[in-house]
């Protein structure tokens, strides 16, 4: 029967031994919020991330392609203006010499060079447009007239001379750019020449020096944005740029771009774009360039462009791509962060109701509204916490009922032991109260005291069957008797041993006449191999002997039987539950009712009684006299 209470009352409040390891996560378990956060930022992220990519990767080639784009319109332009420019010039020049041949007679010899007419025809050319800083018309002999804004000086007069050996092989001239210095300012010139010829003769060449002004300002026009616009010829000298950073006639061959020009030659009639690199002293700097030949003067107009420069509108859709994808996936964490929340804080609280159910705490209940799956679970959860609460208080009270049978039982047995002799009435009781006390004080754990609580309530229970000539004899029993007395302890334990759920209780039944000397019975142990129960019981049991009348021996007062006790501490007796019966007493806890019950008595028996011995003169009885007390 306390087996089964004990097992019901387990059910019913776990230990915490039993408990911690449902209470405890599992540490290798993953929290399914962290899966879920997982899958959301996969779903989300990975999809954005090629999406992006790919996005990144078109617009990348568009704004590179534009770039390219850019600076072709930007050469071609340019080589489109000189190229109608140079048109137009040569129109001018073959006007010129029609109007040089009309107006000498087709003769521009010694006697008709130096004419006014033709004078005058040189001087309203040259003033006729902005651009022409210079004109010259020579004959076949190399004199001549000119006009204009400037003097030659010696590179311009070796220009002259390759013009004019042009002219009388009939081939039009176009000279290399150089740098004159007039009265106000250095200017950019260059020499164009055509031939002068009457009736299939070259009378000689008509020369003007091109002020290329006009091609600086359009190159420093377009040369915003971070583009270098310049010009150079067939070999690779510049003509003229937009920027101080070069000047006229530097060779330009160090830079691949114009290399590739100079190498092409007639054969690159077409615009063409590439990467190269500049390399100033030490420093190499990643350029993007275009070149577009100008054809009629074997010139190209290049405009390059600091890569980094060419493709900053691609590094800033770049890090503003990066910016917005980081934005994103802040937002889709923040966003996954609460949707997993969403779903797994009801999870998290269900499996805290659950831990607490295992933990026993059946009034708890899942405080969760939810209109989905979870929602009803948890309504599911908090119906069967219900019904379990039910069930385990129905259990607890039935455990306590048959509890409260099982010691009523036992209380019955013990109190039909004491009532086969009328002395020993109610010592069962005494003795487990005592016992309890005596635990109390020594603070001994609850399993120990409900275990001790029902082998006192036994420890007489051999009694039964002991003859009652022997249990009922009022005065000292022989020693054939006492021995007979002493086999209660092993009746008693024999008696109760087919019950399983009482074998931890038999110790206190079948040795607490044990004495720490090895005096004792029935089997003579000594100290520690007395088990702690049958120890105790042992002191409450002399103690309530000691306090109660008998046929053969009168009560002792309580201070006499401590006295006594405390004698007996160290030989008999455990000093530990002496001290605790001590201290408890001293506390005024235990009440002594005397209950007088009459019965002849002879006067040999009764001088033979441990009692008798105790009202001599001597303060404590032998032990052996107070073993032979059939207690």
């Amino acid at each position: 029967m306390t087996s089964d209470a004990t097992s019901i009352s387990g059910a019913a409040e776990p230990s915490q031994e039993s408990a911690s390891p449902s209470s405890a996560p599992n540490p290798l378990r993953i929290p399914i919020l962290y899966v879920i956060l997982g899958v959301l930022l996969v779903i989300s992220i990975i999809p954005m991330y090629f999406y992006s990519e790919q996005v990144e990767a078109i617009n990348r080639d568009r704004l590179k392609t534009n770039e390219m784009l850019l600076q072709n319109t930007v050469t071609r332009s340019l080589a489109d203006d000189l190229s109608q420019h140079e048109r137009s010039l040569r129109m001018m020049l073959a006007n010129l010499s029609s109007a040089v041949q009309v107006a000498s007679g087709g003769d521009i010899g010694d006697k008709n060079i130096e004419a006014p007419e033709l004078r005058a025809l040189l001087e309203n050319f040259v003033s006729s447009s902005d651009d022409l800083a210079y004109a010259t018309l020579l004959n076949s002999d190399a004199k001549g007239i000119s006009a204009g804004r400037i003097a030659p000086d010696a590179f311009l007069q070796r220009e002259l001379q390759h013009a004019f050996d042009a002219a009388r092989d009939g081939r039009a001239y176009t000279g290399q750019a150089l740098q004159v210095q007039d009265d106000k300012m250095q200017r950019t010139v260059v020499l164009v020449s055509n031939p002068v010829s009457y009736d299939g003769r070259v009378l000689g060449m008509v020369g003007v020096v091109v002020d290329l002004q006009f091609l600086i300002r359009r190159l420093r026009e377009v040369s915003g944005g971070g583009l270098i616009p310049y010009v150079v010829d067939a070999q690779g000298r510049l003509v003229a740029a937009g920027t101080p950073q070069y000047v006229t006639g530097q060779d330009m061959k160090n830079l691949e771009i114009v290399r590739n020009f100079v190498d092409e030659g007639n054969k690159g009639q077409l615009a063409a774009t590439k990467e190269f690199a500049e390399h100033d002293g030490n420093n190499s700097i990643q350029m993007l360039g275009t070149y577009s030949p100008v054809t009629a003067l074997d010139w190209a107009v290049v405009v390059q462009k600091p890569r980094l420069e060419a493709y900053r509108g691609v590094y800033e859709m770049q890090r503003t791509a990066r910016l917005l994808a980081l934005l994103a996936v802040l937002v889709s964490i923040f966003v996954s962060i609460i949707a997993a929340r969403r779903i797994t804080n009801p999870l998290q609280i269900l499996t805290q109701s659950s831990r607490a159910l295992a933990r026993g705490d059946f009034s708890q209940r899942a405080q969760l509204r939810s209109r989905t799956e979870i929602g009803e679970l948890a309504e599911t959860f908090n119906t069967m916490s219900e019904e379990l609460e039910h069930f385990v208080e129905d259990l607890k009270r039935a455990a306590e009922e048959n509890r409260a049978l099982f010691l009523g039982s036992i209380q019955m047995l013990a109190g039909a032991v004491d009532e086969k002799d009328p002395y020993t009435r109610g010592h069962s009781d005494r003795v487990t109260r005592y016992s309890m006390m005596i635990a109390k004080e020594m603070k001994l754990d609850a399993t120990f005291m409900e275990t001790l609580q029902i082998s006192a309530q036994l420890h007489d229970v051999g009694k039964i069957g002991i003859e009652d000539r022997i249990l009922k004899k009022p005065g000292a029993l022989t020693a054939e008797e006492f021995e007979v007395m002493k086999t209660h302890t092993t009746k008693g334990a024999n008696i109760l041993r087919p019950v399983t759920q009482l074998a931890e209780m038999l110790p206190g039944i079948e040795l607490h006449h044990e004495a720490l000397d090895g005096r004792g019975y029935p089997y003579g142990l000594k100290g520690d191999q007395i088990p702690l129960l049958a120890r105790v019981i042992a002191v409450a049991d002399t103690f309530d002997a000691l306090t109660t009348n008998r046929p053969y021996q009168t009560a002792h007062t309580p201070d006499e039987a401590l006295k006594i006790i405390q004698n007996l501490a160290g030989k008999r007796l455990d000093p530990a539950p002496v001290a605790a019966l001590l201290a408890v007493y001293g506390r005024g806890e235990i009440r002594i009712q005397r209950i007088s019950i009459k019965r002849p008595v002879s006067q040999e028996v009764v001088a033979e009684t441990p009692a008798a011995v105790s009202a001599k003169p001597v303060p404590v009885p032998e032990t052996a006299n107070l073993e032979r007390t059939p207690v």
